[in-house]
């Protein structure tokens, strides 16, 4: 959206729907983007069949951030089998990875019992979007 008025936005639109099964019944973005050389890298987590969370990613247009120009077509992360049960089970998720230089480091919480962390590559990540 945009605003003049940190009160009233507007003109809203959808930039990234849930396409994959993995995502099926909702898909929302794991904290800011992370700008990268190439564009914005937004991590995000789906929600699929029997409530299970999962966290996958998304490259937008650096200048028009309402153009997605890839995403991954499976999750990055999902529980394994002894992650699974907790609180709230087969879940995880991210509120925000940071990146230095080209290495992202995912902090993510699983099944909202404890904290885990995933690093990678943004080349990494890239290349596992279609």
């Amino acid at each position: 959206m945009t605003s003049d008025d940190v009160f009233e936005w507007s003109d809203g639109v959808k930039v990234v729907e849930p396409r994959y099964p993995w995502e099926f019944v909702q898909v929302e973005n794991c904290g800011p983007p992370i700008e990268i050389a190439e564009h914005w890298l937004v991590l995000t987590h789906g929600v699929g069949k029997v409530r299970n969370y999962a966290i996958g990613a998304c490259l937008i247009v650096k200048d028009d951030p309402t153009l997605p120009l890839a995403r991954t077509p499976r999750p990055i992360l999902a529980p394994t089998e002894d992650q699974r049960d907790g609180y709230v089970p087969n879940i995880v998720y991210s509120c925000g990875a940071p990146a230095v230089g080209r290495d992202v480091l995912i902090p993510y919480a699983v099944a909202d019992s404890f904290t885990a962390f995933a690093a990678t590559t943004v080349d990494a990540l890239l290349a596992a979007m279609e």
